[in-house]
């Protein structure tokens, strides 16, 4: 077995791995048990649920990461360093392994216990949150996780898995197999087919082939320490920013919250590669930081969330309510926030989805940029994503095509991004143009749009597409139970007054602000019937929600 060291990117060890003082030590001792440690004691590996905080009184221990022919050494902690990073606080499976080198007694703390710790030591809690954060930052900038993917950028399924991890905040290793020849023999040797791939390498035992975004959850214990049938004071359905303040708002106020989200936390925000009008971000904030520090927020303050899941059915009458997942789990509770967003709109073109994730695609961000390299590209759209997009990626040095099928972009979008665009010498603007067909093999290689003024059809040899045309609401799932607008959206508040029989308010007082046909079941963010489709918002009526579910629960 071989052991290296991990090379650290510039960021502060002192404050990633700090030791503490004898006086914070002895605050933190009432809420743990010593223990006695031996030689060789292995304390946790990579997929542990449910691992204790561990604070080193006197002996060492070192971090590792398991790797293919060895482990890395990640760092070796000493008498006043403490363990744990993220996972600590999200209930998630652990991604490294911990082993004692030295005999010693060592300060243990279940992770209930841990987290009544800073719920009450404000110190600490600044520590410790500082210290995890940046230890993550450390195994994502180093490329170190428990799961390893190979793939090709030719495969829509590397492609997904890859978004899955890095919008879920999870370090991984990733073989691109276009370029690592000696990996490709591997797979070709141990007789992996192309609709096999990728292969994906799990805690360092489980190998499987072309996973489901589900598969890899379950087995990177993303789901871990979620009780189903414990009967929830709140129920949130989506992760985006709507979802996430109300997640933020409702735990820090003691409620037990449970948040359910489709892919990853951060919705259509987290896919864009820029936000520059949400306050407090002058230089602009990508929606993956936005979104990856409300998450870690939320769950600073006990909330749970469940990835990889949808939410097919809300049982709704009875009473706790039931969410039913697409596993079959039922999942009660007092209150429900629908926060659950809109799914992308996709125009008709034919071979529209023959090309998905192999040259079309629906967010623009590092990853998908990083598969363009410096070639053309094209931006369909015309509303602030779309705007965004073309930005980002032309200060790649590509040319950047953007089709509008309006004849402006002033309705759609903020005017700071249209004397960005129009500006940009690296943008072309085409109005009142779409796209007609789409060719090639095994991914994109041609695209074809049509000027609607002039007739003229040309046909060019681009191979990535950015889409970005709006989004429709997501509430198949709930037309037996609340009530929508004739597009589909959720009406709330005083919206309900002129619905019919069927649907309308059952109780005598009014409905709150925010709240569906459903007493104590409200809708926030983009899903909602006459809602700003802007990110602060949405976060503004996630915020909002949670009073009102107070109200609501007090029967008020």
């Amino acid at each position: 077995m071989t052991t290296a060291l991990v090379q650290y990117p510039s960021v502060d060890l002192a404050h990633a791995f700090p030791v503490l003082t004898p006086a914070q030590t002895n605050r933190i001792r009432p809420f743990g048990k010593v223990r006695k440690m031996k030689v060789g004691e292995i304390l946790f590996q990579p997929g542990d649920g449910n691992v204790p905080f561990f604070l080193l009184l006197s002996g060492e221990m070192e971090i590792v990461q398991p790797e293919v022919g060895g482990e890395r050494l990640i760092t070796t902690h000493v008498a006043g360093a403490f363990t744990g990073e993220m996972s600590m606080i999200s209930g998630r499976g652990a991604l490294v392994r911990g082993r004692v080198t030295a005999e010693g007694e060592f300060l243990e703390l279940s992770s209930s216990d841990f987290l009544a710790l800073i719920a009450r030591d404000a110190e600490l809690n600044e520590i410790f949150m500082r210290a995890f954060i940046l230890r993550r930052i450390l195994l994502l900038s180093s490329g170190r996780g428990n799961v390893i993917l190979m793939g090709s950028r030719h495969s829509a399924q590397t492609l997904r898995l890859r978004e899955f991890l890095t919008r879920n905040g999870h370090p991984h290793t990733y073989i691109d197999l276009d370029t690592d020849k000696s990996a490709q023999e591997l797979l070709d040797r141990f007789a992996v087919k192309v609709e096999e791939i990728p292969v994906v390498i799990c805690n360092g035992r489980n190998v499987m082939r072309s996973p489901s975004t589900q598969q890899l959850a379950k087995c990177l214990g993303l789901n871990m320490n979620i009780e189903s049938a414990q009967v929830r004071d709140l129920v949130i359905v989506g992760a985006g920013p709507a979802g996430l303040a109300a997640a933020v708002y409702a735990a820090s106020e003691g409620l037990d919250v449970l948040v359910i989200e489709t892919e990853a936390p951060g919705g259509q925000a987290g896919s864009s590669s820029r936000i520059e009008n949400y306050l407090g971000f002058p230089m602009g904030v990508s929606g993956l930081e936005l979104t990856a520090r409300a998450t870690t927020q939320a769950q600073k303050f006990g909330a749970k969330m469940i990835v990889a899941a949808s939410v097919t059915k809300l049982n709704c009458n009875q009473r706790p309510y039931e969410v039913v997942l697409d596993d079959g789990r039922k999942i009660p509770a007092h209150a429900v926030v629908i926060a659950s967003g809109a799914r992308y709109n996709k125009p008709s073109i034919p071979n529209l989805q023959q090309f998905e994730g192999l040259g079309i695609y629906y967010g623009a961000t590092f990853i998908e940029s990083q598969m363009c390299g410096k070639e053309d590209v094209i931006v369909v759209g015309g509303g602030n994503s779309a705007g965004q997009a073309a930005v980002f990626l032309s200060q790649a040095g590509r040319k950047v095509y953007m089709l509008v099928r309006s004849n402006q972009l002033a309705d759609t979008m903020s005017r700071y991004l249209i004397s960005r665009i129009e500006e940009n010498p690296s943008i072309e603007l085409h109005y009142c143009t779409e796209i007609t067909a789409l060719e090639g093999e095994t991914q994109l290689e041609r695209v074809t749009w049509e000027d609607k003024n002039t007739g003229e059809i040309t046909t060019h040899p681009i191979r990535h597409v950015f889409i970005m045309t709006g989004a429709s609401p997501r509430t198949d799932w709930l037309r037996e139970c609340v009530a929508l607008d004739d597009k589909g959206f959720i009406l709330t508040g005083r919206d309900l007054r002129d619905v019919p029989t069927g649907r309308a308010w059952p109780l005598h007082r009014e409905p709150l602000m925010l709240e569906t046909s459903l007493p104590s079941v409200f809708a926030v963010g983009d899903i909602r019937a006459g809602s700003v489709k802007r990110v602060a918002s949405a976060v503004g009526e996630g915020a909002i929600s949670v009073s009102l579910v107070h109200r609501s629960l007090a029967g008020l």
